[in-house]
């Protein structure tokens, strides 16, 4: 219940401060972030965090699969497998996604 009321005390709060700064700075900031987006060292930060993270999910993977793969049911392991050839499918040469 707590969380609950934080979470509409802080969403009052960020309506009435959007209302009051207006659509004007609204736009502002919409045209900040998209600069900050479209900076070419932040998307290779991103890619970057997002190919370690890649790597570490298929590390884990590969080491959970080793110690405990032989006693999932044959269903589960079929279904992480086409989820993985799915993901796969998404990925263009380079490793990366298309979007």
């Amino acid at each position: 219940m707590r969380y609950r009321l934080t979470f509409i005390a802080g969403l009052t709060v960020g309506y009435v401060l959007g209302t009051r700064a207006g659509r004007e700075r609204y736009e502002q900031l919409r045209k900040a972030a998209r600069r900050v987006a479209e900076n070419p060292a932040v998307r290779n930060t991103a890619e970057s965090a997002a190919l370690g993270g890649r790597q570490a999910a298929t590390k884990a993977f590969d080491t959970v699969s080793a110690k405990v793969g032989h006693r999932m049911p044959q269903a589960v392991t079929d279904r992480v497998r086409s989820l993985r050839e799915q993901r796969d499918a998404d990925l263009d040469d380079w490793g990366t996604s298309n979007t």
